[in-house]
């Protein structure tokens, strides 16, 4: 394996070349005190692993190690520092992104050895493109070999699902800190994002994904490279889908069934927020349309499955309550009437401190006294108000 030095001190950058030369494991191919000279030499020669000191002037180790990874994209990256105030807690994750000075020949044994014996990549590429990136309920992957995936932080994470999120624009590096470290100064913040950006390019390459993160002078976007992502292809679906009737009842179900809960609702980003309601809305509307032709052919099992799924979502919409009251009247299912009206009752209690609807009362109020009418109720044709 090749590798290339690069610390701005002289004696260290000796130092560490003498410690990797004894290991007999690398062949060191260059020794660089600066970025830039390290950079242009590692497009030449293609090395497969660089020990980068992170605090350098001009070009940092982080900002360095982002410039290789542009170029080199399977390059693997060392940092060596000799400040343990920051860098020791972004990059003491698994013992092998960094090392601490004076570099000391058993720890730099293990880095080596933990780095030529890692596992091979979870999935190949080819497997990769036939994956999927979902983001119903939360973020995960459906990959042909699934095995755990281990983000290195929260933020690392969300920094990953922000990019998807923005996936159709590049992101400026600024905004990004600003959204995820607002807390931290501007040194310390970019370090961050670095550390980050470096975490999940690492990551999406042990598990094999072609995902790349491309990076400009300012900013960063996501490219998926042939992997699909869940909300795009259910929202194609229900665009090319034919209208909802007798005949496509069943391929309409399969759509509903795809909304698998809402937009990264576990995670509770907050920048998801507006397009965790768009999609919400279109599914209930869709819900909704394909409820109507459920119960237009009888098919009231299902109509109430669908409905009951829709008011798991969308609890404090009172229609979807009455809905269900006439649907469970219909299928003389008096008890299921009841508990529909009583959490009614209570939900408009407690979340409006008001009654139910009084036509919604009216009608408990006539059914109660009459059971045999059923099965003649009218659901209408337009979406129930979603208050």
């Amino acid at each position: 394996m090749k590798a290339i030095l690069v610390d701005d001190e002289s004696l260290a950058l000796r130092d560490l070349e003498r410690q990797i030369k004894k290991t007999g494991q690398l062949d060191v191919i260059g020794t660089f005190q600066d970025g830039e000279s390290a950079l242009a030499a590692a497009s030449e020669h293609i090395p497969d692993i660089a020990f980068l000191d992170i605090d350098m002037p001009e070009l940092s180790g982080m900002e360095l190690a982002e410039l290789l990874q542009n170029r080199l994209p399977s390059i693997d990256i060392v940092f060596v520092t000799g400040y343990e105030e920051y860098a020791v807690k972004a990059f003491e994750l698994n013992a092998l992104d960094y090392i601490v000075k004076p570099v000391l020949q058993e720890r730099l044994l293990r880095t080596l050895t933990r780095l030529v014996h890692r596992p091979p990549p979870a999935v190949t590429a080819s497997e990769a493109t036939t994956g999927m990136i979902k983001c119903f309920q939360y973020l995960h992957f459906d990959i042909a070999k699934p095995g755990t995936i281990q983000w290195r932080t929260t933020r690392a994470q969300e920094l990953f699902a922000y990019l998807v999120h923005r996936r159709l624009h590049p992101v400026r590096k600024d905004v990004l800190i600003e959204l995820l470290w607002p807390e931290t100064d501007a040194h310390k913040g970019y370090t961050q994002l670095y550390t980050a950006i470096y975490q999940i390019r690492k990551m999406l390459r042990t598990i094999g994904l072609p995902i790349r993160i491309v990076s400009s002078d300012n900013g960063y976007r996501v490219d998926l490279n042939g992997m699909k992502l869940d909300i795009e292809e259910w929202e194609r679906g229900l665009q090319d889908a034919p209208p909802v009737s007798r005949d496509t009842i069943s391929h309409h179900i399969t759509l509903s069934d795809q909304y698998q809960g809402d937009y990264l609702i576990d995670h509770d980003y907050s920048w998801a927020d507006g397009e965790r309601e768009r999609l919400r809305t279109l599914w209930y509307h869709h819900a909704v349309a394909l409820g109507n032709v459920l119960v237009e052919n009888e098919r009231l099992a299902d109509a109430v499955l669908l409905y009951s799924r829709v008011q798991s979502l969308f609890p404090n919409a009172e229609e979807l309550y009455f809905i269900l009251m006439k649907l469970y009247d219909q299928c003389k299912d008096w008890v299921s009437v009841e508990k529909q009206y009583a959490a009614l009752h209570k939900m408009m209690s407690e979340e409006f401190d008001a009654e139910p609807l009084p036509h919604i009362s009216a009608w408990h109020h006539e059914w109660k006294k009459s059971r045999k009418q059923y099965g003649s109720e009218y659901f209408g044709d337009t979406a129930p108000a979603l208050g």
